[in-house]
């Protein structure tokens, strides 16, 4: 029996455990949290009231914060965290991760302080004490709000790897009645565009807390979708990679639906709410706050305009008003589409 180690108890690595517990293949699951009071509450009670409440985990599944017990016989890695707490918590397994672990990375977004993405994290913290580690790594990503994953709802999803063998093992390993899984091998397209949805999406909620309908809903997907395309292009990404589910799919249900937490942090930045009070009253991370800053930095360095962003980047990070940046947004010199 496959042993899946997942580090991270949010709300996306407790839906991937019970997701991956109806799996086709059967599987010893066990979960990493990095709060111990968390990890003992998630073992005896079976819900995780914090992050995914009214779910069970299934009693098979282990629930520990020891990360060696949780890694200890795993042949598949998943990590779950923040992005900004992979490198932390990559660095913590290091020392029980074996040299034939499968690693999938989970997470959707970029690291603050480098701009690296979650497959280059993986591959500086594990790579100096591996060989080919890049052929051991796989991406996921795709339109997958956990509380619907946990649900049982039918959800698609991306495996992207640069070892398609690898992409195709763990498609099989994971598939389940509800979860369908497409392989890629753009691995870069499919974590870009994860990333940089969730910026768009914070967009998106603005211009709900604005009041906005839908003409400025609809404007705003597709010249995110560009400008998400335009950014992903210039770094080497497949354009078709961004018109599939890890791009215009996950950036659809962000913008759109209502339990995105980054369109959330908008429609409350939209409403007038400082950042500093919407974030200190969430639970949960909006990767796309820490992730504008980012990509305007790899922008700038291939020469590249990307307008939405910079307008979240200011609203999030320079006081100004959504009001005023929809505003500049509108008023910005004709052109082509």
């Amino acid at each position: 029996m496959t042993k899946i180690a997942i580090l991270g108890t949010g709300s996306w690595g407790t839906a991937l455990a019970i997701v991956l517990s109806r799996s086709e293949r059967k599987h010893e699951i066990a979960l990493w949290a990095h709060d111990a009071a968390l990890a003992a509450s998630l073992q005896s009670g079976r819900e995780n009231k914090t992050y995914l409440p009214q779910h069970v985990l299934p009693g098979s599944i282990v629930v520990t914060n020891n990360i060696q017990e949780v890694l200890s016989r795993a042949t598949i890695l998943i990590g779950a965290m923040p992005s900004a707490h992979a490198r932390s918590v990559y660095t913590q397994a290091r020392p029980h991760v074996s040299q034939e672990m499968k690693i999938v990375s989970a997470t959707k977004g970029l690291e603050p302080a480098t701009h690296l993405r979650m497959s280059k994290v993986v591959e500086q913290i594990l790579g100096p004490t591996s060989a080919a580690i890049s052929q051991r790594i796989a991406v996921l990503s795709g339109p997958s709000f956990a509380v619907e994953a946990a649900r049982g709802e039918p959800t698609a999803v991306v495996l992207a790897s640069q070892n398609a063998a690898l992409a195709a093992d763990l498609q099989a390993e994971f598939a389940a009645p509800s979860l369908r899984l497409y392989t890629n091998d753009d691995v870069l397209g499919v974590e870009l565009a994860g990333a940089m949805k969730n910026v768009m999406a914070i967009a998106a909620g603005a211009c709900q807390g604005l009041g906005l309908g839908s003409n400025a809903l609809a404007a705003l997907i597709t010249r995110g979708l560009a400008e998400m395309k335009r950014l992903a292009v210039a770094l080497g990404a497949r354009p078709e990679t961004l018109s599939g589910l890890a791009g215009l799919g996950d950036l659809v249900l962000t913008c759109t639906g209502s339990l995105s937490r980054n369109r959330y942090v908008g429609v409350e930045l939209g409403k007038g709410r400082k950042l500093q009070e919407i974030r200190a009253n969430m639970r949960m991370v909006a990767e796309g706050v820490d992730t504008a800053a980012p990509l305007l930095a790899l922008a700038q360095e291939n020469h590249l305009e990307l307008p939405i962003t910079e307008q979240v980047d200011a609203i999030l990070h320079a006081g100004k008003s959504p009001k005023e940046a929809i505003r500049d947004i509108m008023e910005r010199p004709l052109k082509r589409e």
